[in-house]
């Protein structure tokens, strides 16, 4: 029978897999996922210390998570690849962990920091959005669309995090060094998992491939809560709100649906994920683990799985989010683990609600979005899933009555 599994080679295990499905990394590992009921292990070179368990089982998630969640730390090794959040919330584990929690929680859970929040967004799409979309509109020219997220979002957690407005989105598009190093920073962190750790290190000293974007951001380390701040408010929402619109672009009819409900809405108004395993464990799949083994928890394939969602996993369907009485349709986080799981939870999840929504709506309150004809659209290889191409689109105005 053969095996669901790519084929451990001696010496060098699953690595000529690796290489050859490189270029569609997440969909290879989501295909061996489903073949192999939701989890399997992954083989490296008996030299690079890379052997990790990959899973999308809702119920695995839901014991690393929350039911075992004290006994699934990130680890030291976690620490190492992703060394530029220092000892921050996203990396630390334990009383440190909890210590940043609370800390966190109790700025975010300040009635203020939403007011300012939200002032902060609105003035930014005023000045900012607003003046350079008008710009591309009548030049007739196409526009990044996540670039320009990218920009916002990073003008945005600047103002909330220094009390600073670089203006990065403005209508010359000014090149700005550190916003630029940000977009950088993430490659390097996903090729880390891949490679031994004695040669992304050796890269690293040698300034050389991928490591050579980590540099550029060495002056923030010592800076660990802004650092963390700027990665979790800027990245994650931008790089949701570009597929949402290419989403979006590519479905003209939920274009439509969602316009109307904004109308509507304005009418009233008016009026990698990465876990190290401390004891041995068995996970609800049957999988044995032992101390310090290294789990990937792939929230790309669970989002492509029939066993989680049905024959029509990979279509287009904002109604499944929606009760038969017209609201939100919530799903468990364990098989929807969007903003994660259990006590890590992210903080910022109604902090990157609230601009996502206020963002999208304006747009496409404005604006009719077409996709640039032959545009690439896949994701990068990254730990946060941007645009490898970025989203091209072509905007014009719309008669805003």
């Amino acid at each position: 029978m053969k095996s669901c599994e790519p084929t451990v080679w001696p010496l060098v295990g699953m690595l000529p897999a690796v290489v050859q499905y490189l270029h569609r990394g997440h969909d290879k590992v989501t295909e061996v996922l489903c073949e192999c009921g939701g989890t399997y292990w992954f083989r490296g070179p008996w030299f690079g210390n890379i052997d990790m368990l990959f899973t999308s089982d809702p119920a695995n998630i839901q014991h690393i998570f929350s039911k075992k969640f004290s006994n699934y730390p990130k680890g030291s090794e976690f620490r190492k690849k992703f060394e530029i959040l220092g000892d921050g919330i996203f990396s630390a584990d334990y009383e440190l962990w909890e210590l940043h929690r609370r800390t966190t929680l109790a700025l975010m859970n300040q009635a203020k920091f939403y007011s300012s929040l939200e002032r902060n967004v609105w003035q930014k799409i005023q000045s900012g959005l607003l003046p350079v979309l008008d710009r591309f509109t009548r030049q007739g020219t196409d526009v990044d669309l996540q670039e320009i997220f990218q920009r916002f979002t990073f003008d945005n957690i600047c103002q909330l995090v220094l009390d600073y407005d670089p203006c990065s989105l403005s209508t010359d598009l000014p090149y700005i060094p550190c916003e630029k190093a940000f977009s950088n920073a993430l490659e390097p962190l996903f090729h880390r998992h891949l490679l031994p750790e004695s040669i992304w290190k050796l890269q690293k000293w040698l300034n050389l491939g991928n490591e050579e974007a980590s540099r550029s951001l060495e002056g923030f380390r010592r800076f660990h809560l802004p650092a963390y701040f700027f990665k979790g408010g800027r990245d994650t929402t931008s790089t949701c709100l570009t597929w949402l619109f290419w989403l979006i672009s590519t479905n003209p009819s939920a274009q439509t649906q969602i316009l109307e409900e904004i109308k509507r809405e304005l009418h009233v108004k008016e009026g990698e994920n990465w876990r190290f395993f401390v004891r041995p464990d068995t996970l609800p799949s049957g999988h044995h683990i032992r101390p310090n083994t290294k789990l990937i928890i792939s929230f790309y394939s669970m989002g492509r799985m029939e066993t989680i969602w049905g024959k029509d996993c990979l279509e287009f369907k904002p109604e499944r989010w929606i009760s038969g009485r017209g609201g939100i349709e919530h799903r468990p986080s364990n098989k929807f683990p969007a903003f994660n799981v259990g006590p890590r939870t992210c903080v910022g999840k109604e902090m990157s609600f609230a601009q996502m929504k206020m963002v999208a709506a304006t747009i496409i309150y404005h604006y009719n979005i077409k996709l640039v004809e032959g545009h690439p659209v896949t994701p990068r290889d990254s730990i946060i899933l941007q645009a490898k191409y970025g989203l091209r689109v072509s905007l014009s105005k719309r008669d805003v009555i």
